[in-house]
Formats: structure tokens, sequence, C-alpha cells
């Protein structure tokens, strides 16, 4: 039984800048709508394995084993360090090819699923997270705990999806200006950068 506690608690987790919106926000303001809508759905497919995990109990054991965590973690820096590269080697550009639109759409795509999935805070959040909107007399927690992961996901691709349109609303005004386009481009850049080393002192 979805509660009003559990959908405004989770309206304000997803409104929350994390590096999902960050990316989608930048993808909007530099490469359109379509790209957009695109970065959503990558960013929101990429919380499905974290969600399965909580509810199998994987998450449990990431948190438990050190390793595991670790190396997943570094992974993901990685990851978010290489998107910074990639954002701050290609400053003063705005462009999105119509001959390389689909193979553009599925690399966005991969990019939003990586940069979730290599985060293993996100399976260690939901474990916590989830079971608190699970009454403790209910008779099937497991369709509960679905039903809220649904619920969750379709949040999140809605608001991502307007954090999208908006980044587009704006594009047209950073496009004008090549001094702010490339100042916009390096300050996304030194975003993600400092995501990854956020993530990299990130403890269990």
């Amino acid at each position: 039984m979805l509660s009003t506690e559990f959908l405004l608690t989770s309206l304000i987790v997803v409104l929350v800048p994390g590096t999902g919106v960050i990316y989608t926000i930048s993808t909007g303001l530099f490469m359109g709508w379509r790209a957009s809508i695109a970065a959503a759905f990558g960013c929101t497919t990429g919380i499905i394995p974290h969600l399965l995990a909580s509810i199998m109990g994987l998450a449990a054991l990431l948190h438990v084993s050190a390793l595991a965590f670790q190396i997943l973690k570094f992974a993901g820096v990685a990851y978010l360090l290489y998107l910074a590269w990639s954002m701050w080697r290609e400053t003063g550009t705005i462009r999105f090819e119509a001959t390389r639109k689909e193979q553009g759409l599925r690399q966005i795509i991969v990019r939003g699923f990586l940069i979730n999935i290599l985060n293993p805070k996100l399976s260690i959040f939901f474990l916590a997270f989830l079971p608190q909107f699970i009454p403790t007399k209910s008779t099937t927690p497991m369709a509960e705990m679905f039903l809220l992961s649904g619920v969750f996901m379709a949040m999140t691709l809605f608001i991502f999806i307007l954090y999208g349109a908006f980044a587009h609303g704006v594009r047209s005004y950073v496009a004008t200006s090549p001094g702010l386009l490339q100042r916009t481009q390096r300050s996304f850049a030194l975003l993600f950068a400092a995501l990854g080393a956020k993530l990299a002192f990130a403890e269990q």
C-alpha cells in the first residue's frame, strides 16, 4: 500500500540534484530534449539493479564485503572522471548530428545506465530506504517492495525528464554565447570530477 510519507520522501530524494540529475541536465543543455529523455531513461534503468539487489538482499552482501564495495566504487569513480575529461575536451561545441542520432541516443542511455549502476551507495541506500515503508505485519513484503520500487522508478523518470526539459529550454541562451558555452561546459566537467572525488572518499 502506497503511503503519502513514501511518496513525499521519494519526491524529495529524486529532486535533490545528484549525479543522474547533473548528467540529464547537461545532456539536455548541450544536446537537446531528445537526448535529455535518453539520459533520463538511462539513469532510471541504472537504478534497476540496485533496487533488485535491495529486494533480493544482495545489497546486504555488498555492504558486508569491503572488497566488492571498493571495486564497484572505484569503477564508478573512474567513469565519472572519464565523463569529466570528455566534457572538458569538447568545450565550446553543441552538436548532435542527425545522421548519428540513433547511435548517439544509445550512447547517452548507456552512459546514464553506467553512471548509476557503478555507484554502490545506491544499493545500500535502497536497502535502508524501502523497508521503512513496508508494514511490519505485511503478508506480502516482496510484492510491496516491487511496488515501491516501480513507483520510485516512475517518479525518477518523470522528474528527470522535467529537469531535461528545463535544461533544453535555456539551451538557446547558452548556445548564442561561445564564452558562456565554454564556461558552462567546463563547470559541468568540474562537477563530474567533484562527484567522482566525493564517491572516491565514500565509506560503506
